[in-house]
């Protein structure tokens, strides 16, 4: 062997050659192992990102064209003229949707330069986008702000997934993203790009409470979004990355130099010229957005009318549509509808203007209090305090009558301090305090004008004072009240004369009466006559006259009937459960001595049928409510009506009570300008005042009296009668002064004023009218020697009774009850509160007038 040098060293390179072969195959086999992971991983990982993406797909929720339209829009209220009076808004449905060809091109162009501008190429993902977005964001370290969104997925974002602002972790995001982009695409095949583009400006955010371009035209340019300029344009279209940040009445720079960003983008995109580019930068449009900002600002709470149509529009969605109330209230403050009230704008401006003047010719301004305290223990438990445990502290600490009842707010508010003072409240950490305290004018008044022959409410006042809510308590609506002598006509006299066989020339006895309790019936005046027509019973609010023919020709029940063909809705027949022991089928009814009270809208409604020759015609506040598409979703033109009595029955009455307001308890009402009949009313200790009556063209209610039933004797007791007569010659300024049409079915004729016979020579004689079917058929046997008989006296002669007066019975109680069963004052169970406003009086004596 050869063992020399030249061959180990040959001998060596050849072992050390074998070793560098073998790690070189190592090395080879751990790469290729590496490789092998490395794409099994991406296969597994590709596998599960498919698994995952399937599975985000699948639970993507299912979407229709439909479900990305904007579903919170601003509902209208016009007047009878179809000029808008109020919105109605929920925080998210200040909306009014316009069509994409209510819009002008300049605001869909802004829109697609700034945020999509491959818009009208791509199929709901912009593919270039995300590249570039993506791009951005690494060179920026990984900072992922560019965004890539297409107004098609902006549009999804905001109406299916509205919660993305409250994404928590990463998968939330990618998760929200990838649906966003599934559903672009499957929405871009069932919509049109314009229909997208309109769907998307009738959705974005634009600030300042600002849904969609019309509201935001609106709010601060003050204009219908049709007539926005291209500068105009551009502010709004550079709000919508940042809101508040873009808010061009707080943040005018900003948006500023993002609306040039806009115009940049749309001249670049050619949407737009340079000539127009030019005229847009040079635009001062920031100067006009601060001049109409506060002109388009409202805060004010609805008045008493939109209060009463919106409790009415919820009641009829719930009763013809069969909506929940929520889904009720959800369609009318968000459903974008138009809603026609019947409220006559004039009229209503006329009562609004008169009833902030009563207090020129009221003796007196006093204030009620409303009071609520309740402390939140922090261990869950709740302590309450009420205006009727404030009121008996006061009462019995003042020896105050009328506990609730202040000469000024400072008196009102030193009030409540005492009596906190009292009660040695201590709060801890963790404790929360909530304290009502609502202070109004006093005494208060409501109004309701009607049209009679339609039902349709033109106006309403539910108060005195500034109205600081909306939705609060509405004393033409929501609070009742005793009716006093206006119940005379309603439940007693037109019966009477509808089916009874009365007429106006019928003598009644008015002499000393009792109630079946053996209770004495008393006469406003304390006077009895002897006996009195049924014209001159009504033209003087006799008590004992209406007592006597409610109780002995008409009957009860019959008068109970009537009132509920009249509309009352608050009557009580021994039945119900919440008023046990009493009933409105009583004696006391004939005076307005019922249980709960009226509404002052049924009592005009009642009077108003009359006015409208017997025919009662359902009030109503809205003549159509229609969707956000315009189509009719209740059609309220024709309300419900029904006779409640005949057309001459309606005439009689109508021409007694107009001797009420010639020569009677109403003239203080009388019109200079037009005829008019009426009925006043007055319960004991003048605790409530009511005058209704009507004109051939309009019926009005006005009713007047303190929140806390305190009693205006004393005071100026024509007060209510003046407001009626104030508003309504005004009302009537300009119309026609016309008599009230006599029906065929009515005659005239001279009678007896003894017998009520057909006169003959020697007869004192009286000239009535009378329903064809009532008419004295006999002629009267003639007389010896001449009965007295009371003569109607001039109201303006020095001695003549004071038909304004309506002094009340002093010695009658005022608490209602059952005749047979006085109610126990100290009586825990006694539904009667003398600081509640709906405390009826003493059903046995109400007082007349």
């Amino acid at each position: 062997m050869n063992y020399g040098k030249k061959n180990l060293s040959k001998r060596k390179n050849q072992i050390s050659s074998k070793k560098r072969m073998k790690t070189k195959r190592v090395g080879v086999r751990f790469f290729k192992a590496l490789i092998l992971c490395i794409l099994l991983l991406a296969v597994i990982c590709v596998i599960g990102g498919v698994i995952l993406i399937k599975h985000i797909i699948d639970n993507t929720p299912n979407v229709t064209a439909e479900d990305i339209l904007p579903k919170g829009y601003t509902t209208t209220i016009v007047d009878q003229n179809g000029t808008e009076i109020e919105t109605l808004k929920d925080s998210d449905s200040n909306r009014v949707y316009k069509t994409y060809d209510e819009i002008p091109e300049y605001m869909a162009h802004a829109f697609v330069a700034i945020e999509d501008e491959r818009f009208y190429e791509h199929n709901g993902i912009d593919l270039q986008g995300i590249l570039r977005a993506g791009m951005v964001g690494i060179t920026n370290g990984f900072n992922f702000s560019e965004g890539a969104s297409t107004i098609t997925q902006q549009l999804i974002k905001n109406n299916v997934f509205p919660n993305f602002v409250s994404e928590k972790t990463f998968y939330d995001r990618i998760e929200r993203k990838l649906q966003e982009q599934y559903l672009a695409l499957q929405i871009e095949k069932e919509m049109s790009k314009e229909e997208i583009l309109e769907a998307y400006m009738n959705t974005i955010n634009l600030g300042q409470g600002c849904l969609g371009v019309q509201t935001a035209a609106t709010r601060y340019f003050n204009k219908d979004v049709s007539e926005l300029t291209l500068s105009e344009c551009a502010v709004i279209a550079a709000i919508t990355k940042n809101p508040t940040g873009y808010d061009p009445v707080t943040h005018p720079d900003a948006n500023e130099k993002r609306r040039k960003t806009v115009l940049d983008n749309m001249l670049d995109q050619g949407w737009i010229e340079q000539a127009e580019y030019d005229e847009a930068l040079a635009d001062p449009v920031y100067d006009r957005i601060l001049q109409t900002a506060a002109v388009t600002e409202d805060k004010e709470p609805y008045s008493y009318f939109v209060d009463a149509l919106i409790d009415d529009v919820i009641q009829d969605l719930i009763d013809e549509k069969g909506y929940t109330e929520t889904q009720a209230y959800n369609l009318l403050y968000s459903g974008g509808l138009t809603i026609k009230s019947t409220q006559d704008s004039k009229i209503q401006q006329i009562c609004d203007e008169e009833v902030a003047n009563v207090g020129e010719y009221l003796s007196i301004a006093e204030y009620g209090l409303e009071y609520a305290l309740t402390i939140h223990r922090a261990d869950g438990t709740t302590e309450n305090y009420s205006k009727e445990q404030l009121a008996s502290y006061i009462k019995e600490a003042h020896n105050d009558s009328n506990p609730l009842v202040f000469s000024s707010e400072d008196d009102a508010r030193a009030a409540i301090e005492e009596y906190k003072g009292t009660l040695n409240i201590n709060t801890e950490a963790g404790d929360t305090v909530d304290e009502s305290i609502e202070i109004t004018l006093q005494p208060q008044t409501s109004v309701v004008i009607m049209d009679q022959y339609t039902g349709q409410v033109k106006a309403i006042v539910g108060g005195r004072g500034t109205k600081q809510t909306s939705l609060s308590l509405n004393r033409a609506t929501d609070s009742t009240r005793q009716p006093g002598s206006t119940f005379k006509v309603v439940s007693t006299y037109a019966p009477g004369l509808n089916e009874c066989g009365m007429t106006l020339a019928t003598s009644i006895k008015d002499e000393p009466y009792e109630y079946a309790n053996g209770k004495p019936v008393r006469n406003w005046d304390g006077k009895y006559i002897g006996s009195a027509t049924v014209r001159y019973a009504i033209e003087h609010s006799m008590n004992v006259c209406a007592v006597r023919t409610l109780t002995e020709t008409v009957g009860l029940e019959k008068g109970y009937e009537y009132l509920q063909k009249f509309g009352f809705t608050t009557l009580v027949d021994g039945t119900d459960e919440n008023y046990p022991g009493h009933t409105d089928i009583a004696q006391s009814t004939a005076l307005g001595g019922i249980t709960r009270g009226v509404y002052n809208m049924e009592l005009t409604a009642a009077f108003a049928s009359i006015a409208n020759g017997g025919e009662y015609t359902e009030p109503v506040l809205y003549t159509q409510i229609l969707d956000h598409d315009g189509n009719v979703l209740i059609d309220n033109t024709t309300p419900d009506t029904h006779e409640v009595i005949k057309e001459s029955t309606a005439y009689l009455l109508t021409s007694a009570m107009e001797d009420v307001v010639r020569k009677g308890t109403g003239t203080p009402a009388r019109l200079s300008n037009m005829t008019a009949a009426g009925k006043t009313g007055t319960t004991d200790d003048s605790t409530d005042l009511w005058f209704v009556g009507y004109t051939p063209y309009y019926t009005g209610g006005v009713w007047g009296g303190y929140d806390a039933n305190k009693s205006m004797s004393g005071m100026n007791s024509n007060w209510h009668k003046t407001l009626w007569k104030n508003i309504m010659e005004r009302v009537h300024e300009g119309l026609e002064d016309k008599d009230f049409e006599i029906p065929s079915s009515v005659v005239r004729k001279s009678i007896c004023r003894e017998s009520g016979l057909l006169a003959v020579d020697g007869c004192p004689t009286i000239t009535e009218y009378f329903d064809k079917d009532t008419l004295p058929t006999q002629s009267c046997s003639g007389h010896i020697t001449e009965p007295e008989e009371p003569v109607d006296e001039d109201p303006d002669s020095s001695t003549a009774q004071d038909p304004a007066a309506e002094p009340s019975d002093p010695t009658t109680p005022t608490t209602p009850t059952d005749p047979d069963e006085p109610t126990d004052p100290t009586d825990p169970t006694d539904p009667t509160d003398p600081t509640d406003p709906t405390t009826p009086t003493d059903p046995n004596n109400p007082a007349g007038g």
